[in-house]
């Protein structure tokens, strides 16, 4: 008995502190003018302004309502490939959570006492964590991909980039949307949009929408054969504009709530090597990352998530100035069980249950001086607070015990964020087709933290952070149809403290804020009478003090080790990026996109445990490759338009490569002195990286009339080669590791209507 809580103890540190461990720019869509349409110029919002797109001396792809309708996108995981060097995964460990990597930064925890690298916008809201961020798809207006430091004007943590969505507006008219799909894995969608005017003339609309989607998922249980993986999602809200004629002043209120209900399954990628192998029956060892994981063997589990917003923008023009005010408020609760041991042995589950809530504030103003000069500027407020309780059920070989009853000595985390920040962006045509661009933001973090267990308080910490982030770039526009540019940017992500720290002097320690400076240069093309648009990028990324978990030897803790986030080493990031829009003829549109990444590791060297003393000694990890980061990607697609007399059919196709990539810091193996050190660390283990992907899509849409209304039919295809494999691997500490498996071949077929 004393062996088994001697394991107890050693598991609960390791493994319960690792564990809180389709193509470019579109041509057209609903908002713009038939000219700017025909004239394939796209109105962009990514610098806070309404500019064209081939104007905008940023690396960025935009992608309209149409193209995502085109391609049957369901979710924010279906842009990875739609811009260079964009990469997006579900992370199942927490509710419609998102692994993003941007340029090969990412961050990939769901913990919520850290920000995400890559910042996700909607309508102007910051979304602080990961949770929360794999976002549907459906009643979209357009969505842009600015890749690289975006921290001058999109609020805090974007040193990867950001992805800014934005919704459709109350039309003022009677009218909506609705369709319909049904798929491979049972998958059942139902989407609807309706706009109604309130007050006829007023400028005062509204808008209700109800988007639903479930699934069987596509696992099966290896004792019965039985489908797992399953989720149901419910989103509905309403929106609500203003915008009485002559005032110069709009506003729209959105109220919403996302619903989700889901199986949180992982595969088994436990081999011999590891402690969990022996308690677990053979035939669930020694897994491969393909084919296998979509066999499953643990006990049931299931989420519940719930998450209401409200978001409020109002803008009042004066003339020579723009104000806008944007203010947004989110909460979340979840409640989560999860076999994380992926075997039918019960021997480690978890329940996580969490609350979080987060505020934010942005005041802008936008205008000219002069013809040659323009700005915005403005203030931004930040402030969150979040709960954690984690029972574990380590051991029990027992499913009936629910881990509340199992653990009464549960973690227990509390953090805060308070940001405060000012920033400016300028232009200024300061000579004939030359123009600077330079601006910043000055940001000041509070966090504090809080762990326990069993009620009582391990440590606290609290402490500040602040730095200003400059950005400096100059485009030359030699004639209306070229424009080179050159920028310099320096992104920041805040410090902060250990959510599964175990001792006292490690709770009240704080990391620090990292940051990079990303140097870049491009060019965006029409060529050939506006037939093709070439855009270019090749960027430097030097990225310093990097935020790391490490597992480490503790004394004083009760289990003899703790994780902490330290900042460790240094890492250069380079890379080409390239996307087109071809139209050779008026029916065909080609798309494509090229992202080339070269990136290493420098002086990453932290403390490990001795595997022949038990005592701390140095690691030096600069030779593993950085995580989310494949060294390509690529794609490819056509869409052919055929007009026929009731209406026209539209072909789609397209094809993403995305090179292999791993998904975490880990031993592969380790050479050097294992008494004293230092160990050298030769790359990551190979069960947490995902293989060469192939993926080929394909879809049929027919539109038509029906019944006076615009009808749509699609039949679709994803992932037609069936390239199975791997979207996120974890190994935990020499106990066991799992992973998840990305969807198989599916299909489907959407009917829509549009009044």
């Amino acid at each position: 008995m004393g062996k088994i809580h001697s394991l107890r103890g050693t598991c609960l540190a390791l493994a319960g502190t690792s564990l809180l461990a389709f193509t470019t720019p579109a041509f057209a869509q609903d908002a713009q003018s038939a000219d700017e349409a025909d004239s394939g110029e796209i109105i962009v919002t990514a610098r806070r302004r309404n500019e064209s797109l081939q104007d905008t001396p940023v690396a960025l792809t935009a992608i309209n309502a149409a193209m995502i309708e085109d391609k049957n996108a369901v979710n924010i995981g279906d842009l990875t490939g739609a811009a260079p060097n964009l990469l997006i995964t579900n992370q199942n460990s927490g509710a419609a959570a998102a692994n993003l990597s941007i340029r090969g930064l990412t961050y990939a925890d769901i913990e919520k006492s850290q920000e995400p690298t890559v910042g996700v916008v909607v309508d102007g809201v910051f979304i602080g964590t990961s949770t929360g961020q794999f976002f549907d798809f459906f009643d979209i207006e357009q969505i842009e991909v600015l890749r690289g430091p975006q921290g001058t004007l999109f609020g805090r943590n974007t040193i990867g980039g950001v992805i800014n969505i934005r919704r459709s507006r109350p039309t003022g008219e009677f009218g909506g949307k609705m369709e319909v799909s049904y798929g491979s894995f049972k998958t059942l969608a139902t989407r609807a949009v309706l706009n109604v005017p309130i007050i006829e003339g007023s400028g005062l609309a509204a808008k209700f929408f109800y988007f639903h989607n479930d699934s069987d998922g596509w696992y099966r249980q290896g004792q019965t054969g039985e489908r797992r993986g399953f989720s149901n999602n419910e989103n509905f809200g309403a929106s609500f504009s203003v915008e009485p004629a002559g005032s110069g002043f709009d506003a729209l209120l959105t109220v919403e709530k996302q619903i989700q209900k889901f199986d949180p399954v992982v595969s088994s990628l436990t081999n011999s090597t590891e402690l969990f192998c022996g308690f677990i029956p053979a035939a669930e060892c020694n897994r491969n990352g393909t084919d296998d994981l979509y066999t499953v063997f643990g006990l049931p589990n299931v989420s519940n998530y719930s998450a209401p917003s409200v978001t409020l923008e109002m803008n009042y023009d004066l003339g020579g100035v723009k104000l806008t005010s944007v203010s947004g408020y989110r909460k979340s609760r979840e409640n989560q069980t999860q076999d994380f041991d992926a075997s039918s042995t019960d021997l480690y589950y978890v329940r996580r249950q969490q609350n979080y809530q987060q505020w934010s504030q942005e005041l802008r103003a936008a205008g000219k001086l002069g013809d040659a000069f323009d700005y915005v500027a403005g203030v931004y407020y930040f402030k969150s607070s979040y709960n954690l309780t984690q029972h574990t059920r380590l051991f029990a070989f027992n499913p009936a015990i629910d881990p509340v009853d199992f653990d009464t000595n549960p973690q227990d985390v509390e953090g805060k964020t308070r940001s405060y920040a000012v920033f400016g962006d300028f232009n200024w045509a300061f000579a004939d087709q030359f123009r600077l661009s330079f601006g910043g933001r000055y940001t000041s973090d509070r966090k504090s933290l809080t762990n326990a267990f069993g009620g009582v308080q391990i440590g606290q910490g609290s402490d500040s952070f602040k730095k200003f982030t400059p950005k400096v770039g100059l485009d030359w526009r030699p004639n209306d149809d070229t424009m080179f540019y050159a920028s310099w940017s320096r992104g920041y992500r805040s410090g902060g403290f250990s959510p599964r720290a175990g001792s006292a002097a490690s709770a009240s320690i704080a990391y620090q804020p990292e940051t990079v400076d990303s140097y870049e240069a491009g060019a965006k093309l029409d060529l050939f009478d506006r037939k093709l648009q070439l855009n270019l990028a090749g960027f430097v990324s030097k990225y310093k003090d990097l935020q790391q978990n490490n597992t480490l030897f503790c004394a004083t803790c009760a289990t003899q080790n703790e994780t902490v986030t330290s900042n460790v080493g240094s890492a250069t990031v380079k890379g080409l990026e390239l996307d087109f829009t071809a139209r050779p003829t008026e029916a065909l549109r080609i798309t494509g996109s090229l992202g080339l990444l070269d990136s290493s590791f420098k002086g990453f060297i932290v403390g490990g445990l001795s595997p022949v003393t038990g005592l701390v000694i140095p690691y030096d990890y600069s030779n593993n490759d950085l995580i989310y980061n494949p060294n390509m990607t690529a794609s490819i697609a056509m869409d052919y338009t055929v007009p026929t007399s009731f209406g026209e059919i539209v072909a789609n196709v397209g094809y993403r490569h995305i090179g292999r990539y791993d998904q975490q810091i880990s031993i592969g193996g380790l050479t050097g002195n294992t008494t004293t050190g230092p160990l050298t660390v030769n790359g990551n283990d190979p069960r947490v990286r995902t293989d060469t992907q192939g993926l080929l899509d394909a879809s049929l849409s027919t539109k038509f009339d029906l019944a006076g209304t615009e009808a749509k039919l699609t039949f679709y295809g994803r992932n037609l080669l069936d390239d199975r494999g791997m979207t996120h691997g974890f190994t935990v500490g020499g106990l066991w590791s799992f992973g998840t498996a990305r969807e198989p071949r599916s299909y489907g077929a959407t009917l829509g209507v549009k009044f």
